[in-house]
């Protein structure tokens, strides 16, 4: 008996001292580590092969396997396109010597690392010149109640001294034009770079505004969004109500909010169904506005729903802020039973330069609660944080021997 019972403690000793690891349990159980890397970065990332090499450097020495890179903004292709504007790709090449999107699909895919193509669908920032503008005229981007888009105004009128727009243009979800030509983007870029492990949907929301309206029936009060003819007349054809005079009923706003909130579903649905049929293994990722009354009241994204339906495989939420309690609650509010796996959590590095503490607490907290992934904002934060590489490092990378 008591050499059976030694032999087996002698099996167990072999096989857990075996492991190179923080615990094997615990270095499964970790959140999937990501960056977010911009097309503006002073990092130029996608500029040369030697700023690109740097990022699968700092990668794997700090053990972020997810790389989301940002190569549609504005309209704007910062990849190889025939659909719209690809200057800043041809500038890309030039510099580079070459497609870096696909040089950095390459050399990660050798490296064990996962690039997601970040691609900003709704919003098209200041570009008022835009290809889809050019294509099918400015009523496809969306307007308030009021005919006004979601750009600051040149000349104010008194509702300027109560909100603050979020100074960007953005399309029309429920404008059926606006939805094939992001659906076409997105197949564009899946069928040009089949290495690509994921595609990630930013800004597939409606404008936001401060201080915002609880939905539409506080719009009394209050601005939102959605008021393009073409989306009013889709309304309109779909229940027999006009949004824009129609009885001021809970009833009337429900459906008016529930319909918004269909078109944005309809967006992630229409490119989700699409892509994956190019590419069936491809990941769908989402990011979303770190508060569930906002994401469904305001921004109108029906995220639960993307989960359940399949249109998305996971989201992430910006839930950037220098408030550790603010955080907290943001993630556990979101970190919904069944989907605790399927939300992944941003961190905005960005806020927190002159507080390196914080953003080591901040991941820390996170870790705790364990959620599918933490994604850091952005990549030039990181890039020259010597400090939090080896936080990171200790945090997500396997013990040597």
């Amino acid at each position: 008996m008591r050499k059976t019972l030694y032999i087996l403690l002698s099996i167990i000793l072999v096989f857990s001292g075996g492991s190179n690891c923080r615990g094997d349990r615990a270095q499964e159980d970790l959140p999937r580590l990501g960056v977010w890397i911009t097309v503006f970065s002073p990092e130029k990332v996608l500029f040369s092969r030697e700023s690109a090499d740097r990022l699968l450097r700092t990668c794997l020495k700090t053990g972020v396997k997810d790389i989301y890179l940002q190569i549609y903004r504005a309209d704007k292709a910062y990849y190889d396109s025939d659909i719209t504007d690809r200057s800043s790709y041809e500038k890309m090449v030039l510099q580079a010597g070459t497609d870096p999107v696909d040089y950095i699909l390459r050399e990660a895919r050798e490296k064990g690392l996962r690039v997601h193509a970040w691609i900003n669908l709704l919003s098209i920032a200041h570009n008022d010149e835009a290809n889809i503008i050019k294509r099918f005229g400015k009523d496809v981007i969306t307007v308030d109640q009021h005919g006004r888009t979601s750009l600051k105004g040149r000349k104010k009128d008194r509702l300027d001294d109560y909100y603050i727009r979020e100074n960007q243009l953005f399309l029309e979800p429920g404008d059926e034009r606006v939805r094939a030509y992001l659906e076409d983007i997105a197949v564009e870029i899946v069928r040009r770079y089949p290495l690509l492990a994921g595609l990630h949907l930013d800004y597939i929301r409606y404008p936001v505004i401060v201080p915002f309206v609880p939905g539409s029936r506080f719009t009394s009060h209050g601005i939102s969004y959605g008021y393009t003819e073409r989306n009013l007349r889709n309304f309109r054809d779909k229940t027999g109500l006009d949004a824009s005079k129609m009885e001021g009923s809970r009833q009337n706003f429900k459906k008016w909010d529930d319909w918004r909130r269909d078109q944005v579903t309809a967006l992630v649905g229409d490119i989700s169904r699409a892509v994956k049929e190019v590419s069936p293994l491809l990941e769908i990722s989402c990011t979303i506005v770190p508060s569930m009354e906002r994401t469904y009241l305001v921004t109108l994204q029906d995220w639960t729903v993307w989960l359940q339906e399949g249109y998305a495989d996971y989201v992430v939420a910006m839930n950037y802020t220098d408030d550790l309690d603010l955080l907290k609650l943001n993630a556990k509010s979101l970190l919904l039973p069944g989907f605790e796996k399927e939300v992944h959590m941003g961190v905005g590095a960005y806020l927190l330069k002159q507080e390196p503490e914080l953003i080591e607490e901040e991941i820390g907290l996170l870790l705790g609660l364990s959620p599918g992934g933490i994604v850091i904002f952005s990549y030039d934060d990181l890039a020259g944080n010597g400090r939090l590489q080896e936080y990171l490092a200790g945090k997500f990378l396997p013990e040597e021997d």
